[in-house]
């Protein structure tokens, strides 16, 4: 272990002890410029003084990227009230919930047009609340757990031609929290694919049930599922005034996609998925990788995961340029069998080859669990933490949180949100709550922003030069002395010029440079 991760874990471990104040480390300072100091300081500051002060620090802060977020889970519900209005949807009063079969005017008895809400008050809030965990509190026989998946079947039934507002409404807020990259996780309509799957057959074969299934067809709605990402992009900009003198700030938040499947289905329908996010990744450049989303603790998810993982493994050797990042290890005792805690995440790093895991929540359950941490720390699988995430539907928070265990053994992580409109957060309130919570410095939430760039899916090479544990404070020979500033030159700027991945850090250090002057 690395000098930095063991202080920190000495400064982790005497908070666990019940020290009244934080162990003082020395920071190395060779190469910090005085306003970091002063803003490093100014954080430590905002600290002591509580959480006002340090949301008006960290709102401001550059963070990056939010790499787990599913835009169906993104949306505020009161945005999705007025699509519904918009819609002509009918609203289930009972079951606090839209009613997608029926349309204003033939709407049921018991039922109300969701254009009267904003005239009854009570009932709005109370979608309000069933969309969310706005008031949720848990009582017998209902858990987080299932009030948080229930929410997304309540909103279900809305146009999707009401993306690219979802994605203007999720891209402003990043843009008013200093954050520069989004890749929101969408599910393509697959119904085509799906019975095309369940015709030809399911074969365990994976290599020759993806010739089977191209053959039949499969690959003609590519162009369909491409044509629906480029149009929300579109729309979003159109949205935003984009290239106009009225452009918002939205316009400089970079947005991709993640193709997102449903794997708590039968086999030939999850493979079918997964095969065609493939296709489309492979040809698309606003789609960069793809994730296998629901509940982990459903029955085909934990029946078929190590199928789910073989077929990932499978496709891959077709499709070696698609990045793969998981939900893994979304899990804690006492929700499913012991059993089932043991290898999730192993299987997703070492036979599906992910990238990144999002949650990683039962890592310490994992068989050899040490291993696996050295091991995700040598491959630089990052992990994308969700703190309110795990509190609200797993109820694993604070020091039972394995996030401080990641950065004790140098795995790199990142905070993100998952479902900010279901929970009613931002990226801000999971820093805040990080600050609140662990003994993180102002150079450890630079570490955070810092490696959700350096891990996004985008092409290129990074600035940063990778070693374990990962620091990210060194930069390439090319660029060193130059980062902060507006322009790279020389040899950094044909590093930035051809590289994606390199213009967004340098994007954010930019950024960094100019909040940090203003302390």
């Amino acid at each position: 272990m690395r000098q930095g991760n063991v202080l920190a874990h000495v400064r982790w471990m005497a908070l666990l002890g019940g020290a009244c104040v934080l162990v003082a480390v020395p920071m190395a300072r060779a190469q910090q410029s005085a306003a970091e100091v002063r803003t490093a300081r100014a954080f430590a500051a905002a600290r002591q003084e509580g959480q006002p002060a340090l949301e008006m620090f960290l709102r401001a802060m550059p963070k990056g990227a939010d790499l787990h977020m599913h835009l169906s889970g993104a949306v505020y519900a009161e945005t999705f009230l007025k699509d519904a209005a918009e819609d002509g949807l009918c609203v289930n009063v009972a079951g606090l919930r839209f009613d997608p079969k029926y349309h204003v005017p033939d709407c049921p008895k018991g039922d109300v047009a969701a254009s009267t809400l904003p005239n009854d008050e009570y009932l709005y809030n109370e979608m309000v609340d069933s969309f969310s965990m706005r008031t949720f509190v848990p009582v017998t026989g209902e858990s987080g757990h299932d009030w948080f998946f229930d929410t997304f079947g309540r909103f279900s039934g809305l146009k999707k031609s009401h993306r690219g507002e979802w994605v203007n409404d999720v891209a402003t807020q990043a843009a008013g929290q200093n954050e520069q990259y989004l890749e929101l996780m969408v599910t393509p309509n697959f119904t085509d694919a799906a019975k095309l799957a369940e015709q030809v057959g399911f074969d365990s074969n994976f290599a020759q049930y993806r010739e089977k299934l191209l053959a039949a067809g499969l690959g003609r709605d590519v162009p369909r599922i491409r044509k629906m990402f480029s149009t929300v992009l579109a729309e979003k900009r159109e949205l935003e005034h984009c290239g106009t003198e009225e452009a918002t700030a939205a316009c400089g938040v970079k947005v991709r996609f993640l193709y997102q499947v449903l794997r708590d289905m039968k086999p030939a329908d999850v493979f079918a998925q997964i095969l065609l996010g493939f296709e489309v990744a492979s040809t698309d450049p606003d789609v960069v990788g793809i994730n296998l989303v629901e509940p982990e603790d459903g029955y085909y998810s934990l029946k078929d995961y190590t199928m789910h993982m073989e077929m990932i493994h499978a496709l891959r050797k077709f499709y070696p340029h698609v990045m793969v990042t998981l939900h893994a290890g979304e899990l804690t005792m006492g929700l499913v069998p012991p059993r089932d805690l043991r290898f999730h995440i192993r299987q997703a790093v070492e036979i599906a080859g992910a990238e990144r895991i999002g949650h990683g929540v039962d890592i310490a359950y994992e068989n050899h669990p040490r291993q696996l941490l050295r091991e995700m720390a040598r491959k630089h699988v990052m992990v994308e933490i969700n703190l309110t995430s795990n509190a609200d539907i797993l109820g694993v928070k604070g020091k039972d949180h394995p996030f401080m265990l990641y950065r004790q053994y140098g795995v790199p992580v990142a905070l993100s949100t998952d479902d900010e409109g279901v929970e009613r957060i931002d990226l801000t309130h999971e820093y805040v709550r990080a600050a609140e919570t662990y003994p993180l410095t102002y150079e450890d939430m630079k570490l955070l922003a810092r490696t959700s760039i350096a891990h996004a899916f985008l092409p290129g090479k990074s600035l940063w030069v990778r070693y374990t544990p990962e620091r990210l404070t060194t930069p390439v020979a090319a660029c060193r002395g130059q980062l902060g500033n507006a322009k790279p030159r020389g040899a950094c700027a044909e590093l930035v010029e051809h590289s994606q991945k390199a213009q967004e850090e340098w994007e954010l250090e930019r950024r960094f440079h100019l909040f940090e002057a203003s302390y």
